[in-house]
């Protein structure tokens, strides 16, 4: 019987080495995000309390979005995995912990030009960029988490001239009650307008379904391809986060980084955030 007992924990602490050594991957837009903690599972000897193997913190205790991450006590502004689909599937975010008492999980991001955001279907479902710069979450991932809590928009903007200014909406989500969110288009609901000197640019689009250049669900009027980005177009739209990186005053029309109540058609933004966070919250 103890040859038995000792052949086993032999086994188990050989499939934890195991675990522990595997090779940190770099998973593309499809797959999942660079994380491997938790696919580690140390192995816990009769007598030892499980807390201590996970530093007091509960197995199943696992961040959905950047409040949670916040409310563990991680108050700086960074990149941090949360779980929106689950403990095993782990998805890059940046947290904003500081603006307008923190906790904000940032789902578009730009900045610098670095990406290119005039993309396809697929790319907006699923996400792209990098989280420590300019990217978008994932149309799929901003629907998981709008479907778990109620959340709130604020989308902040500077110009060239480093103004910078803000809106907020108190009621924000991605296909509510849809119970197929790609069949629904991926409708959005954007409501309960906050001034911060950006204007109401987001209210027009509410209701509608986000197009880009190969899916367009506005029929004869392909918005995402005229305006060169993607977004909740109508006809077509009164921002345009997802647009060119124009950098300041340019001649063409309404294809930049818009946000028309403030910056016009004529005008690309510098920088756009556009961020949520549960609405009990702040």
């Amino acid at each position: 019987m103890r040859t038995q007992h000792y052949l086993l924990l032999c086994l188990a602490a050989l499939l934890n080495q195991q675990v522990l050594m595997m090779p940190l991957i770099n998973w593309n837009k499809h797959q999942l995000k660079l994380d491997t903690r938790p696919l580690m599972f140390p192995v816990r000897l009769l007598g030892v309390d499980a807390r201590t193997l996970n530093r007091g913190i509960p197995w199943l205790s696992v961040a959905l979005d950047c409040v949670d991450i916040f409310h563990q006590g991680f108050h700086t502004s960074g990149v941090y995995p949360i779980y929106p689909s689950g403990p095993f599937l782990p998805l890059s975010v940046y947290c904003d912990m500081e603006t307008d008492g923190g906790g904000w999980t940032v789902f578009q991001r730009r900045m610098d030009g670095s990406v290119d955001f005039y993309r396809g279907w697929e790319d907006y479902k699923h996400g792209f960029g990098k989280a420590d710069g300019e990217y978008w979450l994932g149309l799929q991932s901003i629907h998981l988490l709008t479907a778990r809590k109620k959340y709130e928009l604020r989308v902040d903007l500077e110009d060239f001239e480093n103004r910078t200014v803000h809106a907020t909406y108190s009621e924000f989500a991605v296909a509510p009650n849809a119970i197929s969110a790609e069949e629904n288009g991926y409708s959005l609901l954007v409501q309960g307008f906050s001034d911060g000197g950006a204007g109401d640019s987001m209210s027009y689009h509410n209701g509608l379904k986000f197009s880009t250049f190969d899916k367009n669900p506005q029929g004869s009027t392909n918005c995402a391809e005229i305006n060169q980005g993607a977004f909740w177009y109508k006809a077509c739209h009164m921002v345009n986060l997802n647009g060119l990186y124009l950098r300041g005053p340019h001649a063409s029309y309404a294809n930049g980084i818009h946000w028309a109540t403030w910056s016009g058609y004529h005008y690309s933004l510098k920088a756009a955030v556009m961020k949520m966070r549960p609405s009990s919250v702040g």
